[in-house]
């Protein structure tokens, strides 16, 4: 494999400008004697010095187009790497997206957690005291405990539907964009291992609640 570096110094070395065209006066007119039977002969050598003149002046402007168009080639190179390393970023900009679509949920699944965790804790600790006899009076910090787990379940539940609706948002722009060819779209989007976790989670609070309201269940 080629190295970059050698063709970015091959490029240049190509791109090199002609060296200037050293300067040489107009050929003088001569001063010629019309009734001369050679003044027609002089008056054709002048004149072919000055067409001479003239073909090393359109050689150098020739010389100086092809640089031009060399270097328009060359900035229509860089131009063209520029957009597909632009593409290549606005592709890991959606990868990156979702990756902080991912965080985000995995913050709600935290706290979500640790509602449904605190509150259960808090009703089953009320529960056993109020069993033992120990307490006679365990309504409101039951009621409090399940209010944590419901408010846990709802949070979890908003925080689900709003990562499924992002995400199709973010999977239709990335499709489109890939289809008008803005971007390349080579990576694909693997399935949500936090999606998935929510959503465990989400069927354990429901079960939790069911089990303490009702006293049913694994958790009742």
């Amino acid at each position: 494999m080629s190295d970059p570096n050698d063709k970015a110094v091959a490029k240049k070395n190509e791109l090199a400008r002609p060296k200037r065209l050293p300067e040489t006066p107009v050929p003088p007119i001569p001063k010629i004697d019309e009734t001369s039977e050679l003044a027609s002969t002089q008056y054709s050598a002048y004149r072919t010095g000055l067409s001479n003149h003239r073909t090393g002046l359109s050689e150098h402007r020739t010389s100086l187009s092809e640089y031009r168009t060399d270097l328009s080639t060359h900035r229509t190179d860089l131009s063209t790497d520029r957009t597909d390393m632009s593409m290549r970023r606005t592709g890991m900009s959606f990868q990156r997206t979702r990756m902080s679509a991912e965080r985000t949920l995995m913050s709600v699944i935290r706290t979500s957690l640790s509602l449904i965790g605190f509150g259960f804790t808090i009703y089953q600790v009320f529960e056993k005291l109020r069993d033992a006899g120990t307490i006679t009076h365990a309504g409101a910090p039951l009621n409090f405990g399940i209010t944590l787990v419901i408010l846990g379940i709802i949070m979890l539940t908003v925080g689900i539907l709003y990562h499924l609706q992002f995400m199709m948002g973010l999977r239709h722009e990335r499709n489109a964009m890939r289809a008008a060819g803005l971007i390349y779209g080579e990576s694909h989007f693997p399935p949500s291992v936090t999606l998935i976790t929510a959503v465990i989670l989400l069927v354990i609070g429901l079960f939790v609640i069911v089990s303490m309201v009702f006293q049913i269940g694994p958790f009742g």
